[in-house]
């Protein structure tokens, strides 16, 4: 019990970031699922066949999501997360012709988090 209560407790900084990092998946999640411009970006980034890969991509998310918020396999889920990230950055770079600011579509916001999964992966 005493390790549950380590895993989650709030006064911990590295706590926060590691369900923070998994949180930050389900809005992700439920876009793949209920959001036809989702199927749109894995079109523009070329994967073949996109449903297939835009389907692959929420599997992966929801287990990196469940691993980091609940502290499952924690360094790995990081790592993986961190990797899964970069690969949308590299993705987003390809279809926004290099854009780094979020809000205008860039790759800023993964490339933030996927640092943030990292450091998560070395506090493991």
């Amino acid at each position: 019990m005493s390790n549950l209560y380590q895993s989650f407790n709030p006064y911990d900084g590295f706590n926060i970031l590691r369900i923070i990092c998994g949180a930050f998946f389900i809005p992700h999640i439920y876009a793949k699922f209920f959001e036809p411009a989702a199927l749109g970006f894995f079109v523009a980034a070329k994967f073949r066949p996109p449903a297939v890969w835009m389907y692959v991509a929420c599997v992966i998310e929801v287990v990196l999501a469940a691993g980091l918020i609940f502290a499952l396999f924690t360094t790995y889920a990081a790592t993986l997360a961190a990797i899964h990230l970069l690969v949308a950055a590299v993705a987003i770079y390809g279809v926004t012709d290099g854009k780094w600011l979020w809000n205008i579509g860039g790759n800023e916001y993964t490339v933030f988090w996927a640092i943030c999964c990292v450091v998560v992966a070395m506090h493991g």
